[in-house]
C-alpha cells in the first residue's frame, strides 16, 4: 500500500480540494496522512474525515512590514524540523501540496528526503508559498491555461481543481421540496459569499422586482446578511449559508451569479453551470478574482461584470444575455480539458511513484 501525505492550510481553499481527493485516494489503495498547522482551521476539517493529522509550527511569509516578520522565520525553521521528522516517521511515497504557508516546510522537507511532490496552484498567478516550493516539486498542477506561463515548463500540468464528488450528486426533487419552488419556472442562484458580498447582495435585491418576473431565486447571502424585510417574498429564498443542501440546490438552478474565487468557479465549471461572475474588486483584494474571472470569460465558461459597473440595469442585462446564450456556455464547459482534475492528479501520482 502506497503512503501519501497531503498538506495545505490557512483557508478552506487550501483544504477542500485535498478533501475532494480522499475517496479516490482510498479507492486507489493509498494510506493517507495530513500535515497542517497546529491550530489551523484545516485541523478540524481533516479530523472530521478520519484522516491522521499532524500539526507543525508555521509562520506567515509577508510581503509587508510586520513585527511578526522577525519571529515567524524561526517558526518556519521549527516547522521544517518537525516536517523532516514526520517524513522519517511516516515514510510517504509521495506528497501532494495544495499550498498555504504550512505547505512550505513540508514540501521542502520532502524534497530533502527525495520524496516526490506534486503541488497545486488554484489562482491564475502563483502565490508566494507555491513559488517557494516549486523547485522541490516534480509536477505543478494549475486551474487556468494562463498559469502555465508562470510555471516551470517541464513541471506544469493543466488539471483543473479537485471537486467534491457529492456536489454533482444533488437531487432536484429534494431542492424543490426544500424551497417550495415551482418545477416549471427557471431558478437563478446567487452566491454572494461573506467577504465583500454587500455590493452583490444589494444589486440583486434592488433588481428583485424585475428578476422575479422571470426567475425563482436562491440567494446565499452570507452570515448576518439576511434581509428580514424580504422574508416570505414569493419565488425568493435567502440562506446565510448552506452545506449539506448545496448539492441539491445546484441540481435545481439553471444560472448562477457568483464571486470569482478559484475553487468556487471550478466547482461551477465541473457542474456545467453558466455563471455571471462579479469578481471581488482589486481595491479589496490582490486582484486574483478579476484574473480568474477574465480567464473563464476567455474560455467561454462565464460572463463577467466588474463590481465597479454593477447597477440594477447592468445586472438585469447581463442575466438576460447569459440566459440567451446558456447552451453555448454549457457546450464550452463540456469541452473543457479541466473537467476531470481528480483523474489527472491520480495519474500524476502514479507516474511520480512508479
Amino acid at each position: 500500500m502506497k503512503r501519501i501525505i497531503l498538506t495545505g492550510g490557512g483557508t478552506a481553499g487550501h483544504v477542500t480540494p485535498n478533501i475532494a481527493l480522499l475517496p479516490r485516494l482510498k479507492d486507489a489503495g493509498y494510506e493517507v496522512f495530513y500535515i497542517g498547522s497546529v491550530d489551523g482551521m484545516e485541523k478540524k476539517l481533516i479530523e472530521a474525515q478520519g484522516i491522521p493529522y499532524y500539526g507543525i509550527a508555521t509562520g506567515k511569509l509577508r510581503r509587508y512590514f510586520d513585527l511578526k516578520n522577525f519571529t515567524d522565520p524561526f517558526r518556519v525553521i521549527k516547522g521544517f524540523t518537525q516536517a523532516m521528522h514526520l517524513m522519517k516517521q511516516l515514510k510517504p511515497d509521495v506528497v501532494f501540496s495544495k499550498g498555504g504557508f504550512v505547505s512550505v516546510p513540508v514540501v521542502i522537507a520532502a524534497g530533502r528526503k527525495h520524496i516526490p511532490v506534486i503541488c497545486h496552484e488554484s489562482d491564475l498567478t502563483p502565490g508566494l508559498a507555491n513559488k517557494l516550493t516549486m523547485p522541490s516539486a516534480a509536477k505543478v498542477c494549475c486551474n487556468f491555461p494562463e498559469t502555465l506561463q508562470y510555471l516551470p515548463p517541464k513541471k506544469a500540468v493543466l488539471t483543473g481543481c479537485p471537486i467534491r464528488k457529492e456536489l454533482s450528486e444533488g437531487s432536484r426533487e429534494a431542492a424543490l421540496k426544500l424551497t417550495g419552488f415551482s418545477a416549471d419556472r427557471p431558478v437563478l442562484m446567487v452566491m454572494g459569499g461573506s467577504l465583500g458580498a454587500t455590493a452583490v447582495n444589494k444589486a440583486v435585491r434592488d433588481a428583485l422586482p424585475e428578476l422575479l418576473k422571470d426567475w425563482q431565486i436562491i440567494h446565499l447571502c452570507g452570515k448576518g446578511k439576511l434581509d428580514e424585510s424580504l422574508k416570505g417574498t414569493p419565488g425568493y429564498l435567502q440562506f446565510e449559508y448552506v452545506q449539506k443542501e448545496l448539492p441539491d440546490l445546484f441540481a435545481l438552478c439553471d444560472l448562477v451569479i457568483s464571486r470569482a474565487g478559484a475553487n468556487a468557479i471550478c466547482e461551477l465549471l465541473a457542474l456545467k453551470k453558466p455563471t455571471l461572475l462579479i469578481p471581488l474588486s482589486a481595491k479589496a483584494s490582490r486582484g486574483d478574482q478579476i484574473l480568474n474571472a477574465r480567464s473563464f470569460e476567455r474560455q467561454g465558461f462565464s460572463m463577467v461584470l466588474e463590481e465597479e459597473e454593477l447597477t440594477t440595469e447592468s445586472l438585469l442585462h447581463a442575466v438576460s444575455e447569459l440566459n440567451a446564450h446558456r447552451a453555448d456556455y454549457i457546450h464550452a464547459m463540456e469541452a473543457s480539458p479541466q473537467s476531470d482534475a481528480i483523474g489527472k492528479i491520480l495519474q500524476l501520482l502514479e507516474e511520480v511513484t512508479a
